[in-house]
């Protein structure tokens, strides 16, 4: 008698392990998932979708960090490595001292709960739900989902002039966001743009395939949306995003999607002639800043001078959350102007005040001091290296979640350089967090969770 032993299929290198497919035991995600796709609720006046003036996707995100909290607990678990509570912890230290250093430490607390919840809570949450590359995707995928709604609302505000107002017309692409938060459809665009584009360059390997060959088109599309919101920091960005993204794939993938690229803006800007005088015009005021600057980009740099005269008068800990409005005249020239004007996409004609420098390191830094400033930009850094690093390893020792890899870099790439020309504020600041969460995980989850395809 002959006793035959079949072996066990192998399972796929990377794989081994991953939990169990399906829904079902990936319910932790959900609310990370609902952040992201509330943040496309439209804004209105009415308190509508907000509870105490809270929005929605803002309460989910707290939602996602108690479920990631009971969670752990549930399981049992060590919630973070020694490196990453290191890395999502110290920006905490920056916050607690301003907070407490602040002339007002009562006007400063929503402002201490504000920056813990983007910069510390969210991401944390992010690292600890997201398991495995799978649940990268979806929750990445839920980006690219919110940045296609968004730029589909926009593209028709442009073609139908019922936009925000821009040089005397309702055509700015504002989508949702209302003409308050011109930088919230482009904030959302690029993500989205960013991460299509990390996908397109590199298809993941695992299911569903039918959606690989939509990658490449997404990207292109939202290039239109992106163009339509006339937003120069958001145009820097994302390029800098997707060329961070082309590089890291390789000499001769580069080259290939850079000539994509370039006839895509070709054929969709210049042949089809989207907005390409009013974005012409636009990306020339990008190098007349020093020489004849507008009425916006003069009131950047004196609000950037005043955020500077902030720090110069408490180096060490700023003048502490929040603080900035109040001390704001005091160290602004005669030059700024009263507010900015805005109108369109159903809103009457207002006066916006100015409450911050459109930069977020100067804002940091005169509010926070430079030990804030060290905590906060130092722990970005770690992510933004750390994941670098992780990449190149993952590239040269062909791991199946390398797209994630190139996603969460470029998605950290982009939001390094856009907090050069813009800070924290409306309603997707929330997604702020998630994009760092992404880049935590990448950076800092243990290798067998960032490698399985």
């Amino acid at each position: 008698m002959t006793l035959t032993v079949t072996a066990a299929p192998a399972l796929p290198v990377g794989r081994e392990n991953e939990p169990p497919r399906g829904w079902r035991h990936r319910w932790p995600l959900l609310p990370l998932i609902a952040t992201v796709l509330l943040v496309g609720v439209p804004a209105d006046g009415t308190g509508a979708w907000t509870v105490l003036g809270v929005p929605a996707a803002d309460l989910v995100s707290g939602a996602a960090v108690l479920a990631c909290a009971g969670h752990l607990s549930y399981l049992r678990r060590r919630p973070l490595t020694p490196a990453a509570a290191f890395v999502l912890g110290l920006p905490a230290v920056g916050l607690a001292l301003a907070t407490v250093t602040a002339a007002d430490p009562v006007a400063a607390l929503p402002g201490f709960v504000r920056y813990l919840q983007v910069f510390v809570l969210v991401p944390a949450a992010v690292l600890l739900l997201v398991r495995n590359a799978r649940d990268f995707r979806a929750v990445a995928g839920a980006l690219v989902l919110l940045a296609v709604f968004q730029g589909a609302t926009g593209v028709h505000q442009y073609v139908t002039g019922s936009g925000a107002s821009y040089m005397g017309e309702d055509i700015r692409a504002v989508g949702t966001f209302g003409p308050g938060d011109v930088m919230g459809m482009a904030t959302v665009v690029g993500y989205g743009l960013v991460a299509a584009a990390a996908y397109a360059l590199r298809t993941p390997l695992a299911p569903p395939r039918r959606l690989r060959p939509w990658a490449p088109v997404t990207a292109v599309l939202l290039v239109v949306p992106l163009a339509l919101s006339f937003s120069r920091g958001a145009w820097i960005a994302t390029a800098a995003g997707v060329l961070a993204v082309i590089a890291l794939t390789g000499l001769r993938q580069a080259v290939r999607a850079l000539a994509v690229l370039g006839a895509a803006g070709v054929v969709l800007v210049g042949g089809v002639g989207v907005g390409s005088e009013m974005i012409s015009q636009r990306l020339t005021s990008i190098t007349e800043v020093t020489s004849a600057p507008d009425r916006s980009v003069n009131d950047r740099y004196t609000m950037w001078a005043a955020a500077v005269g902030m720090w110069r008068e408490r180096p060490a800990t700023g003048v502490g959350l929040k603080g900035f409005p109040a001390h704001r005249d005091g160290h602004a020239s005669i030059g700024l102007s009263a507010g900015s004007d805005t109108a369109g996409a159903g809103q009457e004609f207002r006066r916006q005040p100015l409450l911050s420098p459109h930069n977020m390191y100067l804002l940091v830094l005169g509010e926070q001091g430079l030990i804030g400033f060290t905590a906060l930009v130092g722990s970005w850094a770690a992510l933004l290296v750390g994941g670098v690093r992780r990449l190149v390893l993952a590239r040269a020792r062909g791991a199946a979640a390398v797209d994630c890899g190139l996603a969460a870099v470029g998605l950290m790439t982009w939001q390094t350089v856009d907090f050069l020309y813009a800070d924290i504020g409306g309603p997707s600041t929330v997604l702020t967090g998630v994009v760092l969460g992404l880049a935590a995980w990448w950076a800092l989850a243990g290798p067998e969770r960032t490698t399985a395809g």
